[in-house]
């Protein structure tokens, strides 16, 4: 099996959206698997642009508290203040704080807790005061 045929293979994982594969051929067997959580999640509505957006610094989980039963860092309706943490997005065991640039209210929240999200996804948008 030559690379090209392994390419062929993760992009058949990925378009059937497959955590494993197992292949076998002329007695060789490779097994491909990704992360649990490494599935494609469907792709969310654009946000309303009106506001300020605040967006994930990198690929990561989405995490609305610094710990498991701890309160949420905001919840819709706070109004928060330019440095205040909003979230952190975990990636590869760090936590990345992601802080308000500007005062505002916070209107929507747009991802979801545990939620795998790309560098510059669109995490909250703000009403600013």
């Amino acid at each position: 099996m030559d690379l090209a045929e392994i390419k062929r293979l993760c992009a058949l994982m990925r378009e059937e959206e497959l955590v494993e594969l197992t292949v076998e051929e002329e007695g060789r067997r490779i097994t491909l698997r990704r992360a649990a959580g490494a599935r494609a999640a469907p792709t969310p509505p654009p946000p309303k642009e009106e506001g300020i957006i605040v967006r994930s610094p990198v690929v990561g989980t989405f995490w609305t508290r610094p710990a498991p039963g701890e309160p949420p860092f905001v919840k819709v309706g706070d109004l928060v203040q330019p440095g205040q943490v909003l979230c952190v997005v975990e990636a590869m065991k760090v936590m990345n704080e992601v802080r308000a640039e500007a005062a505002g209210v916070v209107e929507e929240i747009l991802a979801e807790e545990g939620e795998a999200v790309e560098y510059g996804q669109p995490l909250f948008r703000l009403r600013p005061v």
